[in-house]
């Protein structure tokens, strides 16, 4: 049987999703703050803020923590390290993950690349929230999260990656030159899921 994982990011996309529907569905790797509602299987952030958060928070004990080795983070316990080190933001290191532990066929979340009202918005979740930028804040540029994605689709043509999505969202070209890589929506997800 395939191995199923899931990356979950934190763009509004996702809003309206109930995390806990993936529970027992497949392996889950999430982003940055979403450990302050649900426990992932794998929790991925890269920004030292979210970490000294997560750490804050003992999160690191109720869930696996990746991170890229950071010698502020030496006196923490309990983090997981990436070697290599990427570099790479969170999202696209938590697609890297889910392909290292071994998944196959690979559906990603909440990976909605620009920003609200054509970038004039930062489109997460978390916007206005501790770590994150303000709701009127304007969106921080997409162009390194498509290539960082890019790159795993390249290198990963053994794997499918299939990416969620709500009617008009954005869809990057760039990404569907890949034969690895599709778009379905939520209702043809949430089908998927109660098979």
């Amino acid at each position: 049987m395939k191995r199923t994982g899931f990356v979950i990011g934190n763009g509004t996309s996702r809003k309206k999703f109930k995390l806990e529907n993936l529970v027992d569905k497949g392996l889950m790797y999430a982003c940055n703050a979403v450990y302050r509602e649900f426990c992932p299987n794998v929790l991925v952030a890269v920004d030292p803020k979210m970490i000294h958060e997560i750490v804050g928070a003992n999160f690191q004990y109720e869930c696996e923590v990746w991170t890229n080795y950071n010698k502020a983070f030496e006196k923490y316990v309990g983090l997981n390290y990436f070697n290599p080190n990427k570099g790479w933001s969170s999202g696209p290191t938590a697609l890297y993950k889910a392909v290292l532990d071994g998944c196959e066929d690979i559906y990603i979340l909440g990976f909605d690349y620009v920003g609200l009202e054509n970038g004039a918005k930062v489109n997460n979740i978390y916007a206005g929230s501790k770590n994150y930028k303000a709701i009127h804040e304007p969106a921080t540029y997409y162009g390194n999260w498509l290539r960082q994605t890019e790159t795993i689709l390249r290198e990963n043509s053994d794997r499918r990656f299939i990416r969620v999505v709500q009617k008009n969202d954005y869809i990057p070209n760039n990404l569907n030159q890949y034969a690895n890589f599709s778009n379905i929506s939520y209702k043809e997800f949430k089908y998927i899921l109660d098979k």
